[in-house]
């Protein structure tokens, strides 16, 4: 993870609680850190740019139309943003992990869940999907159930009626599930979403609640 966004400077992040944010597919790290103002101020939260190129933009693996994917590339994904986790966990001692991804970041967010369910207090996953793996489904259920915020809106076409639904079930199995579907929204992320999500981590999460200033 070569590059991140952090929304507090080094020396202001020791025991406060992460928001890892995960962008999409084709895009970058400004995506999410456009998004800090939007949420709890205790939160510490970092924005790394996922490491695979994708015409001039970045993602975290290849993906094409229908979201089809080669899971050792997901694997080494997943495996290098958990070791840059890990070190950061150490230098910082935050005092909880949340995650947070849009689309594919959604995709990642889930994969970590499912690979270190024990490490996340929550996770937040915008207009994204869940990856169907065979060898991950025989160490599911989870026994490790993490509340889970999934958003998405009724005009998406970008996320297929397929991956929606194996979505669906998958969260409802293995995390403390709730949804909400908004009304004419697309594949993109808006105001009252946010709001909702910002709602759902500070009940969640302690210390992520702190007044604005006036």
């Amino acid at each position: 993870m070569e590059t991140v966004a952090w929304s507090r400077p080094e020396g202001d992040r020791a025991g406060k609680p992460l928001l890892l944010m995960l962008h999409g597919y084709g895009s970058d790290e400004s995506r999410m850190s456009a998004l800090f103002k939007d949420m709890p101020q205790g939160f510490v939260c970092a924005a790394p740019r996922a490491p695979r190129k994708i015409s001039g933009d970045w993602g975290w693996f290849l993906l094409d139309y229908f979201l089809a994917n080669d899971f050792a590339e997901v694997m080494g994904a997943a495996t290098k943003l958990l070791g840059w986790l890990d070190a950061q966990m150490l230098q910082h001692r935050f005092s909880s992990v949340s995650v947070l991804g849009f689309s594919q970041g959604m995709a990642m967010a889930t994969m970590l869940i499912r690979l270190r369910p024990d490490l996340f207090t929550t996770g937040v996953g915008l207009s994204g999907f869940a990856l169907h793996n065979e060898l991950l489904a025989t160490m599911e259920p989870l026994t490790t159930k993490i509340p889970f915020f999934w958003a998405y809106g009724d005009k998406d076409l970008v996320i297929n009626a397929q991956a929606k639904e194996f979505t669906a079930g998958w969260l409802a199995a293995n995390t403390e599930l709730q949804q909400a579907r908004y009304e004419d929204l697309g594949h993109t992320i808006r105001h009252d979403e946010l709001g909702d999500v910002a709602s759902f981590l500070t009940a969640n999460v302690q210390g992520s609640f702190v007044p604005r200033r006036s």
